[in-house]
């Protein structure tokens, strides 16, 4: 047997003990009041499920392709909301690149940039934008969810993660992974109600998916989505 590498996080809103793989790491969520024996034990008898997973996840992620143009040049297709859109690059006398989108995306670069601005600057400004327009949107869908229920988080994140959506943390502060801004706006949305009923349920017991249903009907539909398409989200831009 291989030597054992994995992360144990113990939380409360637990109710029993399981293993999160991903093609980098195996994290063991599990009841505060759960031993280093016991979990030890449980990740041995779960490692042939353990290791045959993350070599399909690990084969998944090699033949999958990500979402992102090899370089951004003019013309690019650029990933947003479940579609592409062609970039457009434009000299301004602005001091730092901008981006704008409608029907493309538009960088405006300063003239001082545009003879030697490379593809990495242009997509640093893409994701920037990108973050900031999902903490907006996030904002948007928390007034419109909220209300229902009185599932109002003490504060919202935008950042990267590489192995979840989103968290509710045990003071109802929510973070949500920014890269569901290349999602279809209605899978940002499950995100974004899913941590907003972890405020009232911190579980995923029946009381708490009933409260997502009374908020997305169709919520299942939206886990399929993620479900076969996240791999490739998570590759990023």
């Amino acid at each position: 047997m291989k030597p054992l590498s994995y992360q144990i996080k113990r939380t409360s809103r637990a109710s029993r003990t399981r293993i999160v793989v991903t093609a980098e790491k195996i994290e063991v969520i599990a009841p505060p009041d759960v031993s280093d024996d016991v979990l030890h034990q449980f990740v041995k008898e779960k490692w042939p499920w353990i290791t045959a997973t993350m070599q399909r996840l690990k084969a998944r992620k090699v033949h999958s392709q990500s979402l992102a143009p090899k370089t951004y040049h003019h013309g690019a297709p650029v990933p947003y909301r479940g579609k592409t859109y062609p970039l457009s690059l434009a000299p301004t006398r602005l001091k730092r690149i901008k981006i704008e989108h409608t029907d493309v995306f538009k960088a405006h670069i300063p003239h001082t940039q545009w003879e030697t601005v490379n593809s990495e600057e242009i997509r640093s400004a893409i994701i920037r934008w990108m973050k900031h327009n999902v903490k907006i949107t996030v904002e948007q869908l928390v007034l419109q969810h909220g209300p229902k229920h009185q599932l109002f988080p003490k504060s919202i994140t935008i950042k990267s993660q590489r192995s979840r959506w989103g968290s509710c943390g045990i003071h109802n502060d929510i973070t949500i992974n920014w890269l569901l801004a290349l999602a279809p706006l209605e899978i940002l949305e499950y995100v974004v109600v899913h941590e907003l009923c972890h405020i009232k349920e911190k579980n995923h017991s029946k009381h708490f998916w009933s409260l997502v249903a009374q908020h997305l009907p169709n919520y299942r539909c939206a886990q399929l989505w993620l479900k076969q398409h996240g791999q490739v989200l998570m590759l990023g831009l």
